[in-house]
């Protein structure tokens, strides 16, 4: 069966800055701060971001002093991916049929 792609999650990775945020943390666990300087963007506007992302299930948070870290929960993005993966095959599928719906 076909599965449906999370359009919430979608919208939470279309933004640029978060996009570019899961992308650094793909790469390794980071602090605020860290993020700061890898964006450029303004610590009131990051933590905006961080805070939509952990609503939406895509980092965790580990506290380590006076700072926090954020790490990515790649099981979201690889569910994510393996929607898609499940649409392609049945594009593919379905090309290679020619099915289509006739017109009334």
């Amino acid at each position: 069966m076909l599965m449906s792609v999370d359009t919430d999650l979608l919208r939470v990775l279309a933004d640029p800055l978060r996009l570019q945020i899961v992308t650094l943390l793909a790469r390794e666990t980071l602090c605020t701060t860290h993020l700061v300087e890898e964006t450029g963007a303004r610590q009131t506007n990051l933590s905006n971001h961080l805070k939509v992302l952990r609503d939406a299930g895509v980092v965790d948070t580990e506290p380590c002093g006076r700072f926090t870290y954020y790490r990515l929960k790649p099981d979201v993005i690889a569910a994510l991916a393996g929607r898609f993966a499940e649409l392609a095959e049945t594009a593919h599928a379905t090309a290679a049929t020619d099915r289509k719906r006739a017109c009334p």
